[in-house]
């Protein structure tokens, strides 16, 4: 089997801003639907700092090889950082704190499996929070209006869950602090 330019599987990453399950309009207007998801990973992972880092020079040597020097001078230029550092852009959030992250967008369905590699059918089992490996494809991509580096999502698996991010938290986490006894009959006269 060909191996895909540009494609590489990074992790263990933790996933946020979960949008695998259904497109969602990036600029708010619509047209621009599409599947994504944040991945976070630990500044002091250098394995995966640098699997990136050389994914982003080959894209941008596939880029110029492509579309020229001109398109390279372009790119640079207008190319925002691929690999974000999350102390930066979202420094009153906690769990951005001493990660960096990656935004991979997707056309087309991505697949979603569990560590053994087995469709996730439920939606709730891979959620913003949740940890594993993405797929991803890093290319170079030249329009009228803007050129640069992309990420792709093609796929993602979840290895383990974690703590959900945005503020959702589990029934038993919010029940946990009430002390029920046995239960009591003579309440259910009541109801």
């Amino acid at each position: 089997m060909k191996k895909l330019e540009g494609k590489a599987v990074i992790g263990e990453v933790r996933f946020s801003y979960v949008r695998v399950w259904e497109k969602h309009s990036i600029s708010g207007k619509g047209e621009d639907e599409k599947y994504s998801c944040c991945c976070m990973f630990p500044k002091k992972d250098k394995k995966i700092v640098e699997q990136m880092k050389q994914a982003i020079q080959e894209a941008i040597e596939r880029g110029t090889r492509q579309y020229g020097e001109k398109w390279a001078k372009q790119a640079k230029e207008n190319m925002e950082n691929i690999i974000k550092d999350g102390d930066e852009k979202f420094p009153d959030s906690p769990e951005f704190s001493d990660m960096y992250f990656i935004n991979a967008y997707a056309k087309t369905t991505p697949g979603v499996v569990n560590r053994k590699r087995q469709p996730i059918l439920d939606k709730d089992e891979f959620y913003s929070g949740c940890y594993g490996y993405a797929s991803i494809t890093i290319y170079p991509f030249n329009n009228p209006t803007n050129k640069g580096i992309a990420v792709g999502l093609n796929h993602v698996m979840k290895t383990k869950d974690g703590e959900f991010l945005g503020g959702r938290s589990s029934a038993e986490d919010d029940f946990a602090e009430i002390d029920l006894e046995e239960e009591d009959d003579s309440l259910s006269d009541l109801w």
